[in-house]
């Protein structure tokens, strides 16, 4: 289960920054998780709520949001947003993409009292 490394990661950043900031409590955390990641929300949601535990973001309220990964259309040359390996073009459903970034979870955003 990678999602608890990747929520572990995620709760080490927080920690450096709480401690940078002189913060005693974390209330709120915003993930972004990119839609090619492979990465189960309810799992997400589990392991954090675990590495949590004992640190300054313990009993905070986690917030995700899924980022569709961005792609090049070779058939049309737009730019499109895409959320799975084998989809097709939203614009023109053209097969020849050239996805990029997807695959990442990021700390966007974090509460604090």
């Amino acid at each position: 289960m990678h999602e608890l490394s990747l929520c572990q990661s995620a709760v080490e950043v927080i920690q450096r920054q709480a401690e940078q900031h002189q913060v005693a409590r974390v209330t709120g955390v915003w993930l972004e998780i990119g839609a090619l990641s492979c990465v189960e929300e309810s799992a997400v949601r589990f392991s954090f709520d675990r590495v949590c535990r004992g640190t300054v973001a313990q009993g905070c309220e986690l917030h995700i949001a899924i980022k569709p990964a961005q792609a090049w259309c070779w058939d049309c040359s737009q730019a499109v947003e895409v959320v799975s390996q084998d989809a097709r073009c939203p614009v023109c459903q053209g097969a020849r993409l050239r996805i990029g970034n997807g695959d990442m979870l990021v700390v966007k955003s974090i509460e604090v009292e």
